[in-house]
């Protein structure tokens, strides 16, 4: 997996590549919960250039959801159809505050 991070006044984009399974899950929880401790707390994650995704990668974007919201953040997940399909097979698409472009996910944290 391999990312960039950009950040802005009151968010921060993190635009991945690659794979997020069992074997880059741990440093990609911990890379992602340092920087959301750090601030900006909410964060754009997109994932539309995400070529898979398993159960580990899924509960990593549900603890980084529990994190974001527990220092009044957010976590908005920008999604490609292999990942949404993925997310809604577990029920998950709700909480994981899918969004189908960076620019509504932009709109979203904007507008609160």
């Amino acid at each position: 997996m391999r990312g960039t991070c950009e950040v802005r006044d009151n968010y921060q984009i993190f635009r991945l590549t690659g794979l997020l399974d069992a074997f880059s899950e741990p440093t990609f929880r911990k890379v992602l919960a340092k920087y959301i401790e750090s601030g900006p707390a909410n964060v754009i994650l997109d994932l539309s250039q995400i070529d898979f995704i398993d159960s580990s990668g899924l509960g990593a974007l549900v603890q980084l959801v529990k994190k974001a919201q527990s220092i009044n953040g957010s976590l908005q997940i920008v999604t490609n159809a292999r990942v949404t399909q993925t997310v809604k097979l577990v029920r998950l698409e709700k909480f994981l505050s899918l969004q189908p472009s960076v620019e509504v996910a932009i709109e979203s944290i904007t507008s609160k």
